[in-house]
């Protein structure tokens, strides 16, 4: 394989990993939208900012899906985390906290 046929090939894996980059941005915009909104409603009902059970279950649940798809669980139980934790915090927030 020349260098050229080289750098085509990388530019297009390139390419594939800027489109997936945009799509998780995208996606991760429109969870916050919702979560925001989840937020709000649990300002006005006086319900907690975070719900341990359900953390726990989606974790479970999300380590399962890494396992079946190939992606190390720990890695996908690291991203969950971070992004409850951002929830959290932004529905502490939406409750004046």
């Amino acid at each position: 394989m020349s260098q050229t046929d080289t750098d085509m090939q990388l530019a297009s894996f390139r390419r594939s990993i800027d489109n997936f980059d945009a799509a998780l941005i995208h996606i991760l915009a429109e969870r916050f939208r919702i979560t925001q909104a989840v937020g709000e409603y649990k300002a006005v009902n006086k319900l907690p900012p975070a719900d341990p059970s359900r953390e726990t279950a989606q974790i479970e649940r999300l380590r399962a899906l890494a396992e079946e798809a190939n992606l190390d669980p720990e890695f996908s139980e690291k991203f969950l985390r971070f992004i409850i934790d951002e929830v959290i915090r932004h529905h502490e927030k939406a409750r004046g906290g």
